[in-house]
């Protein structure tokens, strides 16, 4: 995991909770899984649904 440990994680954690309190952290893990979850998608998405091009008309 990036070449942390345990330790390092734990204490990334602590100040996580120090900084942000214990009712906004699950706030930010919902927020951070909404966004990696839409990134995801748009990343799998088909080109062909990604981009169509406009057509004129004569």
């Amino acid at each position: 995991m990036f070449g942390l440990g345990w330790p390092e994680v734990g204490v990334i954690l602590i100040i996580a909770l120090v900084i942000f309190g214990p009712k906004k952290i699950p706030e930010i893990g919902s927020a951070l899984g909404k966004t990696l979850r839409g990134f995801k998608d748009e990343v799998n998405k088909p080109a062909s649904d990604q981009e169509e091009p406009e057509q004129d008309s004569p």
